[in-house]
């Protein structure tokens, strides 16, 4: 058998400014929700939006997925520790977000968005939102990378990558300590979100899949979660708990929300299609 020799050396930062490091975490995060923006503008601009519903769009978007996503990995993943110690919630600089977490918190956003400024579905809000969701998450993956967290099990694949596990430590000086020849289950991940991106964006620009509320939406969240339900059996586990589970805490979570997409994308099907950006159907607030 081949053996993988691709030895991952990248360090985290990119650079520092004083005390403060700037990361590929955080510029990738940045880059997504950029991207994310003017890809959203353009939908605006093809139904003839009202061009102040966006920015607050952005800012709820941000809020959402930071907090959430953030709740989500202390919740879900370690609530003993952080129950105990709530103030460390807050530092999320140290790292640990929970992308099912980011999902939630993202709906529960949107809801205060549809009642407060769009004044229409929350179907509507997320048939737009979700379309650059996949680039935003693979290029979050790809910050995953980065920090030498979140991949797989060994393998003797020649594309198997040998991750610093002493990581702290090699940056301060230390002699690094590899893993075995890893699953790098952050590319899987990456390139499953930006085929699902593909697919909606030609969803929406291409096929106005956009005007049966809740298909795009649907489609994202069974594309999303049922490769994040697959590849989840080939990561470590996060937590120590997790092994005593037959399938773990990612693959619980993402059930529901596969479940949440067909139901959508049924419901979407059976439903008769609706064109907001002719005159008649504009919303006038």
């Amino acid at each position: 058998m081949m053996i993988a020799e691709i030895t991952w050396t990248v360090d985290p930062a990119i650079f520092s400014i004083g005390s403060r490091e700037i990361r590929w975490y955080a510029l990738a995060f940045i880059i997504g929700f950029a991207a994310g923006y003017k890809i959203v503008e353009r939908m605006w601009k093809r139904e003839n939006v009202p061009p102040g519903w966006l920015d607050p769009l952005l800012y709820y978007t941000f809020a959402g997925t930071i907090i959430g996503a953030r709740l989500g990995h202390c919740l879900f993943y370690s609530p003993d520790h952080y129950l105990a110690n709530p103030i460390e919630i807050l530092k999320v600089w140290e790292g640990g977000l929970a992308s099912h977490g980011g999902v939630l918190g993202i709906i529960v956003a949107i809801w205060f968005y549809s009642r407060n400024v769009s004044h229409r579905s929350m179907l509507w809000t997320f048939d737009k939102l979700v379309t650059p969701t996949g680039l935003v998450a693979a290029l979050i993956r790809l910050g995953n990378l980065m920090n030498h967290e979140v991949y797989g099990h060994p393998t003797d694949l020649p594309w198997g990558f040998r991750f610093i596990e002493n990581l702290s430590a090699w940056r301060q000086g230390a002699e690094p300590v590899f893993s075995a020849p890893s699953h790098p289950t952050q590319l899987y991940e990456a390139a499953c979100y930006l085929l699902t991106f593909a697919l909606c964006m030609w969803l929406y620009f291409k096929k106005d899949a956009w005007k049966r509320e809740g298909l795009i939406f649907g489609i994202f969240m069974c594309c999303i979660f049922t490769a994040r339900f697959l590849i989840e059996f080939l990561k470590n586990d996060q937590e120590t708990f997790e092994a005593s589970m037959t399938l773990n805490m990612g693959q619980c979570l993402s059930i529901p929300f596969v479940l949440a997409g067909l139901y959508f994308v049924l419901r979407a099907l059976k439903s008769t299609p609706t064109d907001h950006s002719k005159p008649h159907a504009r919303n006038r607030k």
